[in-house]
């Protein structure tokens, strides 16, 4: 799938959880918001399941950026502590996307990684760039989210396939790092 398509299905994905949302805390439209619920955790589910499945670092970012930014829309604006971690985990992804960029051209990421030390932050030698340092700390904050009471195990399914397309996302970079680095497994 392109990319444009993976992103349509996490905004719609995104726009029906929020309207289910809603129709929960509606009287009267409970029922309605349960079934957009449950199409939009559907959706967000095969969507992740999918960008997983097509190993590429870009897209899998992209999922996840895309995902947060459409929580962000949807978050009350006096929800400050959600609203500060979707920003912070947004710009991380900016910055993972900018690694991303560069790891692709040879000279300029193996002139990167000589800023890096050679005996600390390194993950089988190559550096642990803020590409990692990005799904790393998205991966904590996701875990985090499994361990909040009340969240149905539809919901806790969506979380665990978003930590696994993290693990993907790494182990795809760091093949691009050692390519970059003609460095061999």
């Amino acid at each position: 799938m392109e990319k444009i398509g993976y992103v349509n299905k996490i905004f719609s994905s995104v726009n029906s959880i929020d309207l289910g949302r809603k129709g929960f805390a509606t009287d009267g439209n409970e029922h309605e918001g349960r079934i957009s619920y449950e199409v939009g955790i559907s959706i967000a589910l095969t969507s992740f399941q999918e960008a997983q499945t097509s190993a590429d670092c870009g897209i899998l970012i992209l999922s996840e950026e895309t995902f947060l930014r459409q929580e962000l829309h949807f978050c009350h604006a006096d929800d400050t502590i959600t609203r500060n971690s979707l920003t912070q985990a947004i710009r991380s992804f900016g910055d993972a996307q900018r690694s991303l960029k560069i790891v692709e051209v040879k000279t300029f990421y193996q002139a990167a990684e000589a800023t890096y030390a050679t005996t600390k932050n390194r993950i089988q030698g190559c550096p642990r760039d803020i590409f990692h340092q990005a799904c790393a700390g998205h991966r904590t904050r996701l875990s985090n989210s499994l361990r909040t009471p009340g969240i149905n195990m539809i919901e806790k399914a969506v979380i665990q396939q978003r930590m696994a397309n993290m693990k993907t996302a790494v182990g795809c970079y760091l093949e691009k790092q050692k390519k970059a680095l003609a460095i061999t497994s």
